[in-house]
Protein backbone atom coordinates (compact mmCIF):
# COMPACT_ATOMS: atom_id res chain seq x y z
CA UNK A 1 0.00 0.00 0.00
CA UNK A 2 1.23 3.45 -0.98
CA UNK A 3 -0.12 6.58 0.91
CA UNK A 4 -1.24 9.43 -1.84
CA UNK A 5 -0.58 13.03 0.20
CA UNK A 6 -3.15 15.76 -1.48
CA UNK A 7 -2.46 19.48 -1.00
CA UNK A 8 -4.27 22.27 -2.18
CA UNK A 9 -2.89 26.07 -2.51
CA UNK A 10 -5.18 28.88 -1.38
CA UNK A 11 -4.80 32.94 -0.36
CA UNK A 12 -6.52 34.31 1.54
CA UNK A 13 -7.50 38.01 1.90
CA UNK A 14 -7.87 39.28 5.69
CA UNK A 15 -10.18 41.51 4.16
CA UNK A 16 -12.93 42.85 1.07
CA UNK A 17 -10.47 46.37 0.87
CA UNK A 18 -7.38 43.70 0.11
CA UNK A 19 -8.78 42.46 -3.09
CA UNK A 20 -7.44 43.88 -6.39
CA UNK A 21 -10.15 46.93 -7.96
CA UNK A 22 -11.29 44.44 -10.97
CA UNK A 23 -11.92 41.30 -8.19
CA UNK A 24 -13.48 44.26 -5.51
CA UNK A 25 -15.86 45.42 -8.85
CA UNK A 26 -16.92 41.78 -9.62
CA UNK A 27 -17.53 40.56 -5.49
CA UNK A 28 -19.74 43.88 -5.26
CA UNK A 29 -21.74 42.38 -8.54
CA UNK A 30 -21.74 38.88 -6.56
CA UNK A 31 -23.27 41.04 -3.65
CA UNK A 32 -26.22 42.72 -5.70
CA UNK A 33 -27.21 40.16 -7.07
CA UNK A 34 -27.13 37.72 -4.39
CA UNK A 35 -29.51 39.78 -1.90
CA UNK A 36 -31.71 39.11 -5.18
CA UNK A 37 -31.54 35.42 -4.87
CA UNK A 38 -35.04 33.76 -4.41
CA UNK A 39 -34.43 31.49 -1.27
CA UNK A 40 -37.59 31.34 0.94
CA UNK A 41 -36.85 27.63 2.26
CA UNK A 42 -33.19 28.20 3.41
CA UNK A 43 -32.73 31.68 4.13
CA UNK A 44 -29.04 31.22 2.97
CA UNK A 45 -28.16 33.62 -0.10
CA UNK A 46 -25.30 33.20 -2.61
CA UNK A 47 -24.45 35.58 -5.68
CA UNK A 48 -22.05 34.43 -8.48
CA UNK A 49 -20.69 36.96 -10.99
CA UNK A 50 -18.04 35.75 -13.66
CA UNK A 51 -15.89 37.73 -15.89
CA UNK A 52 -14.86 36.02 -19.28
CA UNK A 53 -12.55 36.47 -21.86
CA UNK A 54 -14.57 39.11 -23.11
CA UNK A 55 -15.64 41.26 -20.69
CA UNK A 56 -18.75 39.75 -20.36
CA UNK A 57 -20.13 39.93 -16.45
CA UNK A 58 -21.90 36.75 -15.92
CA UNK A 59 -24.40 36.74 -13.09
CA UNK A 60 -26.50 34.13 -11.02
CA UNK A 61 -27.97 33.48 -7.54
CA UNK A 62 -29.59 30.42 -6.30
CA UNK A 63 -33.34 29.47 -7.02
CA UNK A 64 -34.53 27.56 -4.45
CA UNK A 65 -37.78 25.10 -5.22
CA UNK A 66 -40.18 23.38 -2.53
CA UNK A 67 -39.12 20.09 -4.17
CA UNK A 68 -35.52 20.65 -2.80
CA UNK A 69 -33.51 19.44 -5.63
CA UNK A 70 -35.37 21.38 -8.10
CA UNK A 71 -33.49 24.52 -7.00
CA UNK A 72 -30.30 25.40 -8.65
CA UNK A 73 -27.30 26.92 -7.19
CA UNK A 74 -25.71 30.61 -8.11
CA UNK A 75 -22.55 29.08 -9.16
CA UNK A 76 -24.61 26.70 -11.90
CA UNK A 77 -27.03 29.31 -12.77
CA UNK A 78 -24.42 31.27 -13.86
CA UNK A 79 -21.78 28.97 -15.59
CA UNK A 80 -24.75 27.14 -17.59
CA UNK A 81 -25.87 30.93 -18.50
CA UNK A 82 -22.11 31.63 -19.96
CA UNK A 83 -21.67 28.32 -21.47
CA UNK A 84 -25.08 28.27 -23.26
CA UNK A 85 -25.02 31.85 -24.32
CA UNK A 86 -20.94 32.36 -24.52
CA UNK A 87 -19.89 28.32 -25.44
CA UNK A 88 -16.76 29.44 -26.91
CA UNK A 89 -15.64 32.04 -24.61
CA UNK A 90 -13.44 30.74 -21.40
CA UNK A 91 -14.33 31.83 -17.91
CA UNK A 92 -11.74 33.57 -16.33
CA UNK A 93 -12.78 34.45 -13.10
CA UNK A 94 -15.36 33.40 -10.17
CA UNK A 95 -16.62 35.47 -7.62
CA UNK A 96 -19.03 34.13 -4.95
CA UNK A 97 -20.27 35.32 -2.06
CA UNK A 98 -23.05 33.94 0.54
CA UNK A 99 -25.54 35.51 3.22
CA UNK A 100 -27.63 34.02 5.76
CA UNK A 101 -31.14 35.28 6.76
CA UNK A 102 -30.79 33.57 9.58
CA UNK A 103 -27.03 34.67 11.71
CA UNK A 104 -24.56 36.39 10.37
CA UNK A 105 -21.83 34.50 8.01
CA UNK A 106 -18.32 35.60 8.26
CA UNK A 107 -16.74 32.64 7.06
CA UNK A 108 -15.90 32.15 3.92
CA UNK A 109 -18.06 29.89 1.47
CA UNK A 110 -17.06 27.90 -0.77
CA UNK A 111 -18.90 26.33 -3.87
CA UNK A 112 -20.70 22.92 -3.15
CA UNK A 113 -19.34 19.54 -4.35
CA UNK A 114 -22.10 19.88 -7.20
CA UNK A 115 -20.78 23.05 -8.38
CA UNK A 116 -17.22 22.13 -8.00
CA UNK A 117 -18.14 19.47 -10.41
CA UNK A 118 -19.51 21.89 -12.95
CA UNK A 119 -16.76 24.24 -12.74
CA UNK A 120 -14.46 21.30 -13.59
CA UNK A 121 -16.39 20.78 -16.34
CA UNK A 122 -15.57 24.35 -18.03
CA UNK A 123 -12.14 24.07 -16.94
CA UNK A 124 -11.82 20.72 -18.51
CA UNK A 125 -13.57 21.97 -21.59
CA UNK A 126 -11.27 25.20 -21.94
CA UNK A 127 -8.36 23.41 -20.90
CA UNK A 128 -7.24 26.62 -18.61
CA UNK A 129 -7.89 27.22 -14.83
CA UNK A 130 -10.59 29.68 -13.97
CA UNK A 131 -9.76 31.78 -10.54
CA UNK A 132 -12.08 31.70 -7.78
CA UNK A 133 -12.49 33.95 -4.76
CA UNK A 134 -15.05 33.38 -2.34
CA UNK A 135 -16.58 34.43 1.05
CA UNK A 136 -19.48 35.32 3.25
CA UNK A 137 -21.09 38.23 4.02
CA UNK A 138 -18.24 39.96 5.22
CA UNK A 139 -14.35 39.06 6.13
CA UNK A 140 -12.00 37.27 4.97
CA UNK A 141 -11.71 36.15 1.06
CA UNK A 142 -10.22 32.87 0.00
CA UNK A 143 -9.06 32.74 -3.41
CA UNK A 144 -8.25 29.74 -5.30
CA UNK A 145 -6.33 29.97 -8.78
CA UNK A 146 -8.23 26.63 -10.19
CA UNK A 147 -10.73 24.68 -9.56
CA UNK A 148 -8.30 21.83 -8.99
CA UNK A 149 -7.53 23.24 -5.42
CA UNK A 150 -11.44 22.62 -4.20
CA UNK A 151 -11.58 19.38 -5.92
CA UNK A 152 -8.41 17.67 -6.17
CA UNK A 153 -9.57 14.08 -7.10
CA UNK A 154 -11.62 15.80 -10.41
CA UNK A 155 -13.97 12.87 -12.17
CA UNK A 156 -13.39 13.98 -15.76
CA UNK A 157 -14.62 12.38 -19.00
CA UNK A 158 -11.63 9.81 -19.30
CA UNK A 159 -13.55 8.13 -16.74
CA UNK A 160 -16.43 7.08 -19.21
Amino acid sequence: MKELKITSTLQIYDAFEELPEDIQQLMRQSFEIRDKAYAPYSEFLVGAAILLENGEIILGNNQENACYPSGLCAERTAIYYAGANFPNVPVLKMALSAKSLKHSLLTPTPPCGACRQAIAEYEIKQKAPIEIFFMGETGKVVKSCSLANLLPLIFDNSYL
